[in-house]
């Protein structure tokens, strides 16, 4: 934590703020945790976003087991989107809302430092190693400019880029910094907002939702095809905070009112729970 105030790190899909009843609703459980005097910090993604810019730019979208292999014009249209549409939209909601937004992105100050992958074999994909092109690892987050900012009672809301010692701008996974985030200031909650909100053994079926899984079950029903996607890297990057200090990690949707208090109470009405 970085004071006396519980801190909440929460990252939003993209996926999530194409919807309005998703985007009010997810302004509405921030507020909720804000109103309780919670830290709060948001890392967004924005991939249909970029998705539907590279198409105008004639670019066809590239991704290996949920993850996005960004070329160098790619990059371009990364940062128009992630940087720009989706950062300032996002933070209006929340300002709408009556909440302090502070929009950034990872550049912003060295927040989130990163250098050049080097290509890897990843889940999903095969035996081979991807080079996922201008797409950066995380090195370090700038946990001392977070903290100032909490000091100053704003919430920092990201975008998804990081930066070099260069200042080399790098195409960032969302799912990844977002650990980094909550590792840096071992916080007390992660939330991991989806759209469909948490893991389902059938998606057609509501009733099926996995309340709790453990790091055991989690890799099995990856094997078994059930968590699968953009699922793989969100569950796979929660469970090496496991041992981390973060203290509750949870896969969550903000459509349903009192749905992130649930989570932080682990009451079980809404997500699914990653536990050890």
């Amino acid at each position: 934590m970085t004071d006396s105030r519980k801190t909440a790190v929460i990252k939003v899909g993209g996926d999530v703020l194409l919807d309005q009843q998703e985007r009010e609703g997810l302004a509405q459980n921030i507020k909720d945790l804000h109103s309780q005097d919670w830290s709060i910090v948001l890392l967004h993604g924005g991939g249909p976003q970029v998705n539907a810019l590279q198409e105008k730019h004639g670019l066809t979208p590239n991704k290996v087991a949920g993850r996005r292999i960004t070329s160098e014009a790619d990059l371009t249209v990364v940062k128009q989107a992630i940087a720009g549409e989706v950062n300032v939209n996002l933070s209006s909601e929340l300002i709408k809302a009556g909440l302090p937004a502070f929009g950034c992105n990872g550049a912003s100050g060295n927040l989130i430092q990163a250098s050049k992958r080097p290509p890897v074999v990843v889940t999903g994909a095969g035996p081979d190693p991807i080079d996922f092109g201008e797409v950066g690892d995380v090195q370090a987050i700038n946990g001392e400019l977070l903290s100032g900012l909490f000091s100053l009672g704003v919430i920092p809301v990201i975008a998804t880029l990081g930066v070099s010692e260069k200042g080399r701008i790098f195409n960032i996974n969302a799912d990844t910094t977002v650990v980094q985030i909550a590792k840096a200031l071992q916080a007390d909650l992660l939330l991991l907002t989806t759209g469909v909100g948490a893991v389902f053994r059938d998606l057609d079926k509501p009733d099926t939702r996995i309340k709790q899984v453990n790091r055991k079950e989690a890799n099995a029903l990856i094997e078994e095809g059930i968590i699968q996607g953009g699922m793989i890297p969100k569950v796979e990057e929660a469970m090496k905070l496991l041992s981390e200090g973060v203290g509750s990690i949870a896969i969550v949707s903000g459509r349903h009112a009192g749905a992130f208090e649930a989570v932080a109470n682990g009451t079980g009405e809404y997500g699914t729970r990653i536990v050890e």
